[in-house]
């Protein structure tokens, strides 16, 4: 076996696994992937700036009292 033999099994047994698994996701829950997909970002997104503000108030009010 040559390596454009090679090559080419690596490639065909890859997208024989791409193909099958596209093949396989429905539209519904390919909808319902990218909806939980953006709220966990909003939430992430939130969080980050809700304690971003946290530690500024913290290091404010610490260094207010010294």
């Amino acid at each position: 076996m040559n390596h454009h033999d090679h090559f080419s099994l690596k490639a065909g047994t890859t997208g024989g696994a791409i193909f099958s698994t596209v093949m396989n996701i429905h539209p519904g829950d390919l909808l319902k992937t990218a909806i939980m997909a953006a709220i966990g970002t909003s939430v992430s997104f939130t969080i980050s700036l809700a304690m971003s503000q946290l530690v500024k108030w913290h290091k404010s009010r610490a260094s207010k009292k010294h």
